[in-house]
């Protein structure tokens, strides 16, 4: 069994809203994946023609998955292990709230605390500092996430969709 989240819903939707939103983009720019997983949007943006493209994860499993498709991944909680700045941040982070009925394993890919937003709370407090100027951050959120501090930024949505239990959205921030 891999211990590597897999793509899912989530992943496929922010894999669109990549092809959709960069592909004007400067195929220059410097890019971070927090959380790779599987390497689904650093494959994509590659594919995109983008050259500088770094990822983070947690992971040992998904750090040498990912360094096996020729990516410069290196472990990292959040920006632990991170000094640079970059044009682009994207993170599709664990955001639902925390159910004590799933096992630890599943857990650590799906739950973001015990709101959802714990996580992403301490990523949006990081981020900041790793942006350049005029720099974005895409993040992918459910409205099951409850307690989102966004007052740092400036939000815009890019999509949403429906799924059977929640409502995925994508949105671009700015400091």
């Amino acid at each position: 069994m891999s211990l590597v989240y897999e793509p899912s819903e989530d992943s496929y939707l922010l894999q669109e809203v990549l092809m959709n939103h960069l592909k004007k983009r400067s195929k220059k720019i410097k890019i971070i994946e927090i959380g790779v997983g599987s390497g689904i949007q650093l494959e994509t943006l590659k594919k995109m023609g983008f050259e500088n493209l770094f990822g983070v994860d947690k992971n040992e499993d998904a750090i040498n998955l990912c360094k096996q498709k020729g990516f410069e991944v290196i472990w990292s909680n959040l920006f632990s292990n991170i000094k640079e700045k970059f044009d682009l941040i994207i993170f599709n982070p664990p955001y639902l709230p925390a159910d004590k009925r799933e096992d630890t394993e599943s857990a650590i890919s799906t739950s973001g605390g015990k709101n959802g937003s714990e996580l992403i709370n301490k990523f949006l407090v990081e981020a900041k500092t790793h942006l350049k100027i005029k720099g974005k951050i895409i993040l992918l959120v459910s409205n099951l996430t409850k307690g989102i501090d966004w007052k740092k930024y400036t939000k815009k949505l890019l999509v949403e969709k429906k799924l059977f239990f929640e409502k995925l959205e994508v949105w671009e921030l700015k400091v």
